[in-house]
């Protein structure tokens, strides 16, 4: 295990629903080391989606402390924010999120052009990202012209692609068949073995199961439950 890359304490979130406080998020305090692979587990309703956005620098928490990876990410300016968020988390989202015109190539090299990299550093650094998830074959090939394992796979070589602190999925196996999602999880286990930090929201336990330690979220509340 290496440094902390999140460090969440009293963090709480609060959302106004005409004149009342809705309270979200109540003093969550969750810490991920370096290398950890940690699933946050609860019901829809849980909160889970906005802990999953707060992590993300998608939201601010209403009241609390987030380090990512040692920063301070609340007293940043909004540009600095999505500065930190490129270079420091990969998303994955249930719903794959790739553009339907471009290339699985393309797909994968379009965070590096945000991060400003050459085109050639992108094209390589694209095709071994989609290497890294057994996926060489299929580079040229379009979105439609992939099943929806192989298509959450370049979404996951698109999040890798930037070496980000962080790999966070939500729901990642939520749109795929049982054969597609077991190789996706087999995926993210291989990625683990290789150093990269996963954190996994979701409200599945066979899922989570495959993470090396599930955090539970429950009305907004955080436990452990150690396995």
């Amino acid at each position: 295990m290496g440094s902390m890359v999140l460090q969440l304490d009293n963090i709480y979130k609060d959302y106004l629903s005409g004149k009342m406080v809705v309270p979200v998020l109540k003093n969550v305090c969750l810490h991920v080391e370096e290398g950890e692979y940690v699933a946050i587990m609860g019901p829809s309703g849980s909160g889970k989606s906005t802990l999953m956005n707060i992590i993300g620098c998608l939201d601010e928490p209403t009241k609390g402390t987030f380090l990512l990876n040692g920063k301070n990410v609340l007293g940043l300016k909004e540009n600095e924010v999505a500065d930190e968020r490129l270079h420091n988390i990969g998303f994955v989202f249930q719903t794959f999120q790739l553009l339907p015109r471009q290339t699985a190539l393309d797909n994968v090299a379009l965070p590096l052009i945000y991060a400003g990299v050459s085109k050639k550093e992108r094209r390589k650094r694209a095709a071994q990202a989609l290497e890294r998830v057994g996926l060489a074959d299929r580079v040229n090939f379009l979105p439609t012209q992939l099943s929806g394992g192989q298509k959450q796979r370049v979404a996951i070589a698109r999040a890798m692609v930037n070496n980000p602190k962080i790999l966070l999925a939500d729901e990642p196996t939520g749109a795929l068949d049982s054969k597609s999602s077991i190789q996706v999880m087999e995926l993210f286990q291989k990625l683990n073995e290789e150093g990269v930090t996963v954190v996994m929201i979701t409200h599945d336990s066979d899922v989570a199961h495959h993470a090396k330690r599930i955090v539970y979220i429950f009305d907004g509340e955080l436990s452990e439950e150690r396995r």
